[in-house]
């Protein structure tokens, strides 16, 4: 369960920037769109955020830095030329200081702070703080020293282990949580599995169909993907999968044979699906569709059903990049309303998302403090701020009209062009 996320000094974001799960005051919706964790860490939170803004405003920005931060616990360690890095470059302070991430989560109902700081060269900072009790325990700190051009490492009694050596084995350019997972700290990796397979994060293509159709080659998975699609007014009647193993024939002929004996030897164990459809006449003759002549929102919506049923089931933490994309405005309001549902969402997934579809805008689908903005201002920098800054009233604010109109902030500012 996500808590809160920071990011500083990353592509766009220059200042700290802050998204916040945790529920405000008010009581609007409490029952369908926040839940209460449990443990001595308890603590409402939300089950979704959207985040609005003009394009290059730094909302798919957003969403990158909690996917770099992700590949960076998961791939320090392996990694040989140094730290992806990629601070503010727009002004000469921030173009060589370190970027920094935070997350704070919670697992087992222990709540979890947990971040670093990194450059091209090395990582910086990193600290690791658990709350097992309420009260917060220093698992470790790790500070570069400028000076010594050594680190500074202090251990709390907490975090068990071989702490020295897998001080030791940590690299300047990888992070000692991945580094003690890899040398087998039980107590560590919890955390790291977090990163790994409950935080999902999807590009603004969201997802291919290899996983849906995997589902599909199984009876009892296939007929849930088909009421998934089926609730969303998607008018199919099965699915048929084939599988075959990736091989050269599936490569273009002109490639070079080089370049295909290096693709084919990189996923040589990878399973082909071929994807056929099935539709009903109106006498009950069944016609069979290749899956590539189906409409884009159709094909999307088809490739969202397996991973979206997965996060829903397991309860993991979902940051998704302009979810309207080819699809319709119900379908979007239908997706989102699938988290805003403890029948749908048993497990407490939570949905962050950004997109341009303000038909949503209504406080009859998200409380107040789920709606945030992005934008950027006059040096080109992202800022990120929730619509709760502005006081709207309850149940009685237009949110969509206030958006559209400026109010908010956030919107396009867009000039008339004129030939010369």
């Amino acid at each position: 369960m996500l808590v809160q996320f920071k990011v500083r000094n990353w592509r766009s974001i220059r200042d700290e920037q802050s998204l916040i799960m945790l529920q405000a005051k008010s009581d609007e919706l409490t029952e369908t769109n926040t839940f209460m964790t449990a443990g001595p860490s308890s603590t409402n939170l939300l089950r979704s955020v959207v985040i609005f803004g003009a394009n290059a405003a730094g909302k798919t920005n957003v969403i990158r830095s909690i996917a770099a931060m992700k590949a960076l616990v998961l791939e320090s360690d392996d990694r040989t030329d140094g730290v992806f890095s990629e601070p503010f470059m727009l002004d000469s302070d921030t173009s060589e200081s370190p970027s920094e991430f935070e997350v704070v989560f919670i697992i087992s109902d222990v709540k979890y702070v947990y971040g670093f700081t990194s450059d091209s060269t090395r990582f910086h900072d990193e600290w690791l703080i658990a709350y097992p009790n309420g009260r917060a325990q220093k698992w470790f700190l790790r500070e570069w020293n400028k000076t010594t051009e050594e680190y500074e490492w202090d251990f709390g009694s907490a975090l068990i282990g071989h702490k020295k050596v897998w001080q030791d084995a940590t690299r300047d350019d990888s992070l000692f949580l991945s580094t003690a997972v890899k040398l087998n700290s039980k107590q560590l990796k919890p955390i790291h599995d977090w990163f790994k397979s409950t935080l999902r994060v999807a590009s603004i293509n969201g997802f291919t169909e290899s996983y849906s159709a995997k589902l599909c080659t199984n009876e009892k998975t296939k007929k849930e993907v088909l009421r998934f699609l089926k609730s969303a007014d998607i008018d199919i009647d099965d699915i048929k999968v084939e599988t075959e193993k990736f091989s050269v024939e599936h490569l273009p002929e002109a490639m070079p044979a080089e370049v295909k004996n290096q693709i084919v030897e990189s996923v040589k164990d990878r399973e082909i699906y071929n994807i056929s459809t099935l539709h009903k006449t109106a006498d009950g003759t069944v016609v069979e569709f290749d899956f590539d002549d189906e409409s884009n929102g159709t094909q999307k919506l088809f490739s969202f059903s397996g991973p979206w049923l997965d996060v829903l089931e397991k309860g993991h933490v979902l940051f998704i990049d302009e979810l309207n994309d080819s699809l319709h405005p119900t379908i979007v309001k239908f997706l989102v309303q699938l988290f805003h549902s403890s029948i749908t969402n048993p497990n407490n997934a939570q949905l962050i998302f950004t997109t341009h579809e303000t038909s949503i805008l209504d406080q009859g689908i998200f409380r107040r403090d789920q709606i945030w903005f992005c934008e950027k201002d006059r040096e080109q920098s992202t800022h990120l701020y929730p619509l709760t800054d502005f006081s709207p009233r309850k149940g009685r604010e237009n949110i969509k009209e206030g958006y559209l109109t400026g109010r908010y902030g956030a919107l396009p500012f867009v000039k008339n062009y004129v030939f010369e």
